[in-house]
């Protein structure tokens, strides 16, 4: 396997000839060696205890509130030192205090990416800003069916997963997929239909992001895999109907977690998570995919991340996540979200450019395994390898990897990344055809009508998904913040206010070709500004991977 990492800096431009793999997945920070330097803490309450209740404690002790409460996972993020951290988590009251995890991509047989630890008054790192938005030109004035494509496809996706044959029945339709990653350009023409992009808000989480585009490129080419329909590329003929996402008729919500360099931070997912659930019912959000995973190996029954994911499929929404791209390394599947055994996890197929099943193989950098609680991941499997889907104009991506541009328009990716965008699509094709299933019915429809693969696992059918029955996770046992009456957060017993949102465009669901722009007030001053020197945003480092066979 010739596989090269990279790490991404918005500065760092490289040319190479193959397809690149860029999957968010969280990091721990490294601690400052010196003795008396403060690292950011997540802390999670107990179900009889507030934030704010911890909030005294962590000042009592000299530390500092970095974040507004947050509610999915009964909790706040703070600034201690390590001995201060250590006593507080043996607080009456206080349930976990866990550093808080910095997000990187992790591909294939890679080494830690690094990055600079950052003190307790943090600049926001470096960004060039680069994308605009795009002049979209001459889009169709129609809604053109999907299955006109089917002559056109350029790539073995739709048939690999049998979403050309589930087309005649489900194109995801009015179902919203929340896009947790850096953000989607939503006026290309892949996202827009009779003149209107599918991408239907937008949420910043992310302090230190200036803009809601998407700068880097992930999270467009996510959005792709998911929703895009190039039938919408009028002007460009040739570019017509050749890449297609699995749900081309779903809309998208963008939720954008990292900064403009792709920097992000657990608590940034976590809110991001928490905006997802405050808005489903308004913005009609049924499935949320999290490319992204936690490099802190710790049990879903109390990690905070795997916390704010069940309190979102508990509110009904299907959660999907990466499995990683750490391959069978030791803790490969060990890691949030993609451990918890109630999300679907994605792991990646490389289908060999073909539409058959019996010559594909497992990537070898695709995580598998048993995770720390003893639960098989991952649960399915899909393609992840060389994907073609939208680029976002004028982002990193464009600088990255010349070579893996196809047409100017679009780019090539092989990660467990794409694989979760595929299953996202799946899950919006399985509502679009069952709106009233559950999350668990959903994960059943599609755990229950999965095709063999020979010698390599189980890879996911979208046409079958669709007939499919049953009801997953029966008897397991949630995350100790979830209330196991109400299969959600324990609201009465916990008395927080909601994370806040601010409108960044100036007016509720007015920001140009999205319905609406929203800001967390991640540690704001006296003017409602967020104040630098009060929050710890630690940095990340996004990598890639570069294979030199492809």
């Amino acid at each position: 396997m010739a596989e090269l990492t990279i790490v991404f800096r918005l500065r760092f431009a490289v040319a190479v000839t193959i397809a690149l793999t860029l999957v968010l997945a969280f990091q721990a920070r490294q601690a400052f060696a010196e003795e008396g330097v403060p690292s950011e803490y997540i802390v999670q309450m107990e179900h009889d205890a507030t934030p704010a209740q911890g909030q005294e404690l962590v000042v009592a002790l000299g530390g500092q509130v970095t974040s507004p409460d947050i509610p999915v996972i009964n909790g706040f993020g703070a600034m201690l030192e390590d001995d201060a951290a250590e006593e507080l988590s043996n607080s009456v009251g206080v349930k976990a205090v866990t550093p808080n995890a910095e997000t990187t991509s992790e591909p294939a047989g890679t080494a830690d990416a690094g990055g600079p630890a950052l003190s307790g008054t943090v600049r926001c790192p470096y960004a060039d800003a680069t994308t605009r938005p795009f002049r979209m030109g001459r889009t169709a004035l129609l809604d053109v069916h999907p299955l006109q494509s089917l002559p056109f496809l350029r790539q073995p996706l739709q048939h690999t997963t049998r979403a050309d044959r589930a087309w005649s029945r489900a194109t995801g339709r009015g179902v919203g997929v929340a896009v947790i990653d850096t953000g989607i350009a939503g006026d290309l023409p892949d996202f827009v239909t009779n003149g209107q992009s599918r991408v239907i808000a937008t949420a910043v989480t992310n302090p230190c992001a200036k803009t809601a585009n998407d700068e880097v490129g992930h999270g467009t080419h996510v959005a792709g895999l998911i929703a895009g329909n190039s039938l919408n590329y009028s002007g460009l003929r040739k570019l017509a109907g050749r890449y297609m996402g699995i749900a081309p008729r779903a809309n998208l919500v963008s939720v954008k977690v990292s900064d403009d360099d792709g920097d992000t931070t657990v608590l940034d997912v976590i809110n991001g998570l928490q905006f997802v659930v405050d808005h489903k019912d308004q913005l009609g959000i049924r499935v949320v995919n999290l490319s992204l995973s936690s490099t802190v190996a710790e049990s879903y029954k109390t990690d905070p991340l795997d916390a704010a994911v069940e309190a979102a499929w508990f509110s009904g929404i299907v959660v999907v996540a990466a499995a990683g791209n750490d391959g069978a390394a030791a803790n490969a599947v060990s890691y949030a979200p993609g451990n918890d055994p109630y999300v679907i996890s994605a792991g990646a197929l490389d289908d060999r450019g073909s539409s058959r099943l019996d010559d594909d193989v497992l990537a070898p950098w695709s995580s598998r395994g048993v995770t720390q609680d003893g639960v098989q991941k991952p649960e399915v499997l899909a393609p992840g390898t060389r994907l073609i889907a939208a680029l976002a104009p004028r982002s990193d991506f464009e600088a990255l990897c010349r070579r893996c541009m196809v047409s100017k328009t679009y780019f090539r990716l092989s990660g467990t990344s794409m694989s979760s965008a595929v299953v996202s699509g799946v899950a919006a094709l399985v509502v679009d055809e069952n709106p009233g299933m559950t999350p668990n019915q959903v994960k059943g429809a599609i755990m229950s009508t999965l095709r063999s693969v020979p010698g390599v696992g189980s890879a996911v059918d979208a046409n079958a998904a669709l007939d499919g029955t049953g009801s997953a996770n029966a008897g397991l046992v949630p995350n100790s913040l979830i209330d196991p009456a109400t299969g959600g957060i324990d609201w009465g017993r916990a008395s927080f206010r909601r994370a806040s949102f601010r409108d960044a465009s100036g007016s509720p669901f007015g920001a140009l070709w999205t319905r609406a722009s929203y800001r967390c007030d991640c540690g704001p001053d006296g003017s409602g500004q967020v104040d630098p020197t009060r929050v710890s945003f630690r940095r990340v480092s996004f990598r890639r991977t570069v294979d030199f066979n492809r």
